[in-house]
């Protein structure tokens, strides 16, 4: 088991029966009373991030995780179901442990973190762009296809939908932001 005074930027730890990565620390000694350590711990499934200080020398228990390359394969009554790229080996992950998996394709890599002692699947990473096709959209009306600040709904090659410039159409390749949803630009002929 370490102490406070093995914490790093980046480590994860135990803390009130929750994972959180370490995503600042600073030790310090006042001049008068005990030294401490203060630092803002991420937790690792929600990704909210609180501040708390330990006194100096408390026992921590570290945690091991692991992050491991899957492709993404399909979607049955069990949830969304990955291949690992090096074994082979197949996971189902359940859809609420994904931020946006309606921009999920056949065949996209995405990176998934794990307990690495009990192999528990914590989080899953999507890219933080893909390129998918445009299905159906409206056609833009003339004399609109200049300015880029009018949008109009884009149905994707997954079945989502975002919202995308009016010069874009049905058939047009563009590469969407997984973080928030939304467009990002259209990709070149290649």
């Amino acid at each position: 088991m370490a102490t406070t005074a093995d914490i790093k930027n980046g480590m994860c730890i135990e803390y009130n029966d929750q994972l959180f990565s370490i995503v600042s620390f600073q030790h310090v000694k006042p001049g008068k009373g005990p030294a401490f350590v203060r630092t803002k711990l991420k937790n690792v499934k929600t990704g909210k991030v609180i501040d708390n200080t330990f006194s100096s020398g408390v026992r921590i228990n570290v945690v091991r995780i692991e992050r491991r390359q899957y492709q993404y394969l399909y979607k049955d009554e069990m949830g969304f179901n990955f291949m690992h790229t090096e074994t082979f080996e197949q996971i189902s992950v359940p859809e609420a442990m994904i931020d946006n998996p309606g921009l999920l394709k056949e065949g996209f890599i995405v990176e998934i973190s794990f307990h690495a002692e009990t192999e528990t699947p914590l989080t899953l990473e999507m890219p933080p762009f893909v390129e998918l096709e445009i299905t159906y959209t409206e056609p833009g009306e003339k004399g609109n296809t200049a300015t880029s600040t009018a949008l109009k709904p884009a149905t994707l090659e997954t079945g989502a939908t975002v919202m995308v410039p009016i010069f874009i159409n049905t058939g047009d390749v563009i590469k969407v932001d997984t973080r928030d949803n939304t467009y990002s630009e259209r990709v070149k002929n290649k």
